[in-house]
């Protein structure tokens, strides 16, 4: 299958299509690498190249709170404000900065008391 240089006989690299904005949407080197995004607005939604890679993103305003890629990696995130408040990655990180309930202060307190192991409250 023919790129789109191609298909336009297009003799001058990098070649690049950009959107009314301005926005990079296609971009190919001489050798026929080429790199297509979708965009909404000026934040890139998805991201793809001849090599098989692809990633997607997903914004909340200017914050990105999710991405995965075609490498089966993935990220999550939620903000208040600024500030990234939880994170998980499928690698197994999560990093929780939420503020916590009083349910949830009491679990941690009994499980830092050795009352709660494995999620199970031991009996006396």
């Amino acid at each position: 299958m023919k790129t789109i240089a191609q298909q336009l006989n297009i003799k001058t690299f990098p070649f690049e299509i950009k959107d009314s904005d301005g926005n990079r949407i296609y971009f190919e080197w001489s050798d026929g690498v080429w790199s297509k995004y979708e965009r909404n607005g000026r934040k890139v939604i998805r991201y793809e190249n001849s090599k098989g890679y692809w990633e997607k993103r997903e914004w909340d305003g200017g914050k990105m709170i999710y991405r995965e890629n075609s490498d089966g990696f993935w990220v999550k995130r939620e903000f208040d404000g600024d500030k990234v408040i939880y994170c998980e990655t499928s690698n197994g990180i999560i990093e929780d900065y939420r503020p916590k309930t009083d349910v949830q202060k009491a679990i941690d307190l009994l499980t830092k008391e050795g009352l709660i192991v494995n999620g199970q409250i031991l009996k006396n």
